[in-house]
């Protein structure tokens, strides 16, 4: 394989301006008539009071990270700024297909796609350390519960099961509990309360154990990740974890949204309350989780 890019404004940082990469790949047995299908991305920098004009927000991933001083280096040209950056960072993937193979390489690129975003995202996270990041963000639907609202149902749900304490907090601050979840090294996830349960939310460790981001994440269901053990251990304790509210599994394998295994020492499942003790969606826990 040869690549073929254009790469053009990289050294551009003033508001307005854009860094843009084009690449195409070229294969030896390609014709020499065969049409080129470019691929690439666009960085725009925002001036930190501008929005982008909502007719051109294709994909936003690092405009809500705001990157100061703090914890981030800074080129010498842009070290005199004290004004946060923002960046509306545009993506765009072209891909051939024979009309009987549409849908299997449609599936490819959603695939692909998403673990660009995944990989952008972490990037992202690691220059503005200070900050949770954008993916907190998550596109609620009607009725659900801020993030950290979320969080406090599951911290207080877990102790009123199990009478430890899962988030370990100095602060009484609103958000403290949502940064304590989201840092846990442990991998917690939500899921809905339905026949088929999918995924609803995930802390850190969570989507980097899936391999996944939080709007993709609600393609994945619970069976999917989990393997013949996993799914009959679930099946057992089931019953017990509806009516009592709280359940352990034994450790084994899963796997991540790309199909690689996952091995865990144990998973804690427990039913997650909201504020009138009802019940939300069902928590799980995969303690001590690595790839294979």
């Amino acid at each position: 394989m040869y690549l073929l890019q254009l790469c053009s404004g990289v050294d551009e940082n003033a508001a307005g301006a854009c860094a843009q990469l084009v690449f195409a790949p070229i294969d030896e047995s390609f014709a020499d008539d065969a049409p080129l299908l470019p691929s690439g991305f666009r960085v725009i920098p925002l001036d930190a009071k501008t929005d982008p004009p909502s007719g051109t927000r294709t994909l936003d991933l690092a405009s809500t990270l705001e990157v100061g001083s703090g914890g981030t280096t800074r080129t010498s040209s842009d070290a005199s700024s004290t004004c946060n950056t923002r960046s509306v960072l545009t993506i765009a993937f072209q891909f051939s297909y024979e009309n009987h193979l549409r849908e299997s390489v449609a599936a490819m690129a959603r695939q692909y796609v998403r673990t660009v975003v995944a990989s952008v995202q972490r990037v992202a996270r690691a220059i503005a350390p200070s900050r949770l990041g954008g993916q907190l963000e998550m596109k609620q639907t009607p009725g659900s519960p801020e993030a950290h609202t979320l969080a406090r149902w599951i911290g207080r749900s877990y102790r009123f099961h199990t009478g430890a304490e899962l988030l370990r907090t100095d602060t009484q601050c609103t958000d403290a509990s949502l940064k304590a979840l989201w840092q846990h090294s442990d991998s917690i996830m939500c899921c809905s309360l339905k026949a088929a349960p999918v995924f609803t939310f995930a802390n850190q460790a969570g989507l980097d154990m899936l391999e996944t981001t939080l709007i993709a994440l609600q393609d994945i269901s619970l069976e999917k990740i989990l393997d013949d053990d996993g799914r009959k251990a679930l099946c057992t304790e089931y019953p017990k974890l509806m009516q009592q509210g709280f359940a352990y599994l034994p450790g084994g394998v899963c796997v991540s949204s790309m199909g690689r295994p996952v091995s865990y020492e144990q998973a804690v499942a427990w039913k997650v309350l909201s504020d009138d003790d009802t019940p939300h969606c069902l928590a799980f826990m995969f303690v001590n989780w690595s790839f294979v």
